[in-house]
C-alpha cells in the first residue's frame, strides 16, 4: 500500500509553547483515516502544517511523496475547515465555480454538477447558501473541497454542529468519496462514535504526542482490550463497588443499574469476577466478553497519560 501522507517527527512550537513534540505517523492511499485528541492537544496545528499554513520547526512531511511547499502537490489536496468558508450572497453553484475558477478546473459545469450530485444538493444548486442549514452547508463544503477532484481529503470536524439525520448523510457522502471516488481521507474528529463506524486507521495525539496509532481493530486486539459485561438483578452497593475499584487486577471500568463493566488483566479470568461478586452477594443474571469502543479505548489511553 503506498503513503498518501507522510509525518516524520515533526515539530512545532508557538510562542513559548511546543505544540507538536516529534509527531509521526503516515496515512495510507485509500484510508479514511481518523485523527483524534482533546482540544489542545495539536490536531488543528497539524492540519495547518498539512495545508502550508504553517511550517514546522522540523521534521519531514510530505503528500503524495512530494513537499507540501509545491503548487504542483496543494493543488492535489481538498480541505474542508471551520469555519466553512462559503459565500452567503452566492448560490451553491456560484460557490463552487468561485473555487473552480481559482483552481483552473477544465468543464466547471460539468465537475460541479457532479460534485453537487455526490453531496445530495443538485436540487439546490440554485439556492443562496445563507438560506442553507448547518447540515447543507457542511455537505456544499464537501462538494467544494472535492471540485479540483483531488487525490487527498483533509477534514476538519466535517459534522460539528450537524444533527444526527445530518451526520449520517456526512458519514455516507465520506465513505462514497473514499471507496467510489477512491480518495484518501485523513478526518479530525471530536466524534468518536463517528470515527469508529468509519474509519479503518486512527492516531490519537495528546500534549502534542501520538499516543496511539495503527488500525483500529488492530490495536484493539494488540492492547488486549476487551470488556466483560455483568448484568446484574439490581443496582450493585456503593460498599461493593468500592470494593471492585481496590481489586485493580480486575480493571473495573463503569457501573450502571443494572450492568458491570470490567477490563481484566491477563492474569484474571471472568470466573474470578463472578466469583468475587458471588462472594460480595451481587446476583448475576449473565456475564459475556465484547470488543471495547473507541470512546473507551480513547478514555483509557487518556488518563494513563494523566497517571
Amino acid at each position: 500500500m503506498s503513503i498518501a501522507i507522510h509525518i516524520d517527527n515533526i515539530r512545532k512550537t508557538l510562542g513559548h509553547r511546543e505544540i507538536l513534540k516529534g509527531i509521526t505517523f503516515d496515512v495510507q492511499t485509500g484510508d479514511i483515516f481518523g485523527y483524534l485528541g482533546p482540544n489542545g492537544a495539536g490536531k488543528t496545528t497539524t492540519i495547518r502544517i498539512l495545508l502550508g499554513l504553517l511550517q514546522a520547526d522540523s521534521g519531514e512531511l510530505n503528500i503524495l511523496g512530494q513537499d507540501i511547499r509545491l503548487t504542483g502537490t496543494r493543488i492535489k489536496i481538498g480541505f474542508a475547515l471551520d469555519p466553512d468558508g462559503l459565500y452567503n450572497t452566492m448560490t451553491a453553484a456560484e460557490n463552487l465555480q468561485y473555487y473552480a475558477d481559482i483552481y483552473h478546473v477544465a468543464d466547471a459545469g460539468v465537475r460541479i454538477d457532479k460534485v453537487l450530485g455526490l453531496v445530495g444538493l443538485a436540487d439546490r444548486a440554485g439556492d443562496w447558501v445563507g438560506a442553507y442549514s448547518k447540515g447543507m452547508r457542511q455537505r456544499l463544503s464537501l462538494a467544494r473541497a472535492m471540485v479540483h477532484d483531488p487525490d487527498v481529503l483533509i477534514l476538519d470536524e466535517p459534522t460539528a454542529g450537524v444533527d444526527p439525520t445530518g451526520q449520517m448523510e456526512v458519514r455516507k457522502i465520506l465513505l462514497d468519496i473514499a471507496h467510489v471516488e477512491n480518495k484518501t481521507v485523513l478526518l479530525s474528529s471530536h466524534n468518536l462514535d463517528e470515527v469508529q463506524r468509519i474509519c479503518n486507521r486512527i492516531a490519537l495525539i495528546d500534549r502534542g504526542e501520538i499516543k496511539l496509532y495503527g488500525e483500529l481493530k488492530d490495536l484493539r486486539q494488540k492492547m488486549g482490550r476487551s470488556a466483560v459485561v455483568v448484568d446484574v438483578s439490581s443496582k450493585v452497593s456503593d460498599t461493593v463497588l468500592e470494593q471492585l475499584r481496590k481489586q485493580t487486577q480486575m480493571g473495573f471500568r463503569e457501573a450502571g443499574d443494572a450492568t458491570l463493566i470490567f477490563e481484566p488483566t491477563g492474569v484474571v479470568e471472568i470466573s474470578d469476577i463472578v466469583s468475587f461478586l458471588a462472594a460480595s452477594g451481587v446476583k448475576i443474571d449473565k456475564v459475556g466478553r465484547r470488543e471495547v469502543s473507541l470512546e473507551e479505548l480513547y478514555a483509557s489511553i487518556l488518563k494513563e497519560v494523566e497517571q
